[in-house]
């Protein structure tokens, strides 16, 4: 075997749970997605062409591809139940903005998800993220820029303050006090 991509696990490992946390949320099946990955990289690691990118892309591709098997699974599963929400006032500070981020995220387009995903989930490069995706990195950045734009606004929409903002209201506070 030429390489093997696999030879230091651990951090890859932690990478892909990562990413796939950003996709479908942590917890068991986010495990579950993570182990699936890495059977099939194990299964699948002759294919693995160290010409064509670094391990942590090459792993990244394979989750992509057990997420959306997960996602498909999911739906069949779900299909007409409901999942019961906490709502904000039973949650503090970082659970509600991390149920906040995690319906905004996924009111997002595909493509947008994935971006995010990648980019946040993965800790992929412009570079990494574009080699996946087949774009150019200039195009990855314009693509993720909209992306957090959009990100952004839905947040708002879910209530959560961005730090400008925050920022904003602090300064405006203090100058109707000075005034």
């Amino acid at each position: 075997m030429a390489h093997n991509p696999l030879a230091d696990p651990e951090p890859l490992i932690r990478r892909v749970y990562s990413y796939v946390a950003y996709r479908i949320g942590d917890g068991p099946d986010a495990e579950d997605v993570t182990s699936a990955t890495i059977e099939r990289a194990l299964r699948y690691r002759s294919s693995y062409d160290p010409k064509k990118g670094k391990p942590q892309s090459w792993l990244i591709g394979i989750a992509r591809s057990c997420v959306d098997d997960h996602l498909r699974e999911r739906a069949l599963v779900a299909a007409g139940q409901l999942v019961e929400q906490a709502g904000p006032d039973e949650l503090e500070g970082s659970a509600v903005l991390r149920l906040s981020l995690g319906a905004a995220v996924a009111a997002l387009d595909d493509l947008d998800r994935e971006l995010i995903g990648l980019r946040y989930g993965a800790d992929l490069s412009t570079r990494q993220i574009g080699a996946l995706l087949s774009m150019m990195p200039g195009a990855v950045d314009v693509a993720l820029h909209r992306a957090r734009e959009r990100l952004r606004l839905l947040l708002e929409g879910h209530g959560v303050v961005s730090t400008r903002q925050a920022a904003r209201g602090r300064h405006t506070a203090a100058a109707e006090q000075l005034s």
